[in-house]
């Protein structure tokens, strides 16, 4: 199961997730960092990412269009980068199994 992480995660995130996530990666590190919602939606749905965000905008997307994509939303506010790799890493059961779940849409981690 490989993350799409948004512009608002730092992207230095993609490469201490690659071993639980392999094929990680940041829209920065694939020329997405100024793509609209919709063009970063159809890039992780065209290559099965599950997009990683701290904003609504994508679990909104969700509610509306359904999946693929599948969305992980971080309910955090603003917290630091090791913080954030920390909760990634305390969930990675969590988010494998939503991974795997045909019917949710939308993760959410507080």
């Amino acid at each position: 199961m490989k993350l799409l992480l948004d512009q608002n995660i730092s992207r230095k995130l993609a490469q201490s997730l690659e071993p639980s996530f392999p094929g990680t990666s940041h829209v920065y590190l694939l020329g997405l960092a100024t793509a609209s919602d919709a063009e970063i939606w159809e890039h992780a749905r065209t290559h099965a990412y599950v997009l990683v965000t701290q904003d609504s905008d994508f679990s909104e997307r969700v509610a509306v269009y359904g999946h693929p994509p599948k969305v992980i939303w971080l309910r955090t506010g603003n917290t630091s980068t090791g913080n954030l790799e920390r909760l990634l890493s305390e969930h990675t059961k969590e988010i494998l199994a939503f991974g795997e779940d045909t019917k949710k849409g939308c993760l959410i981690i507080w």
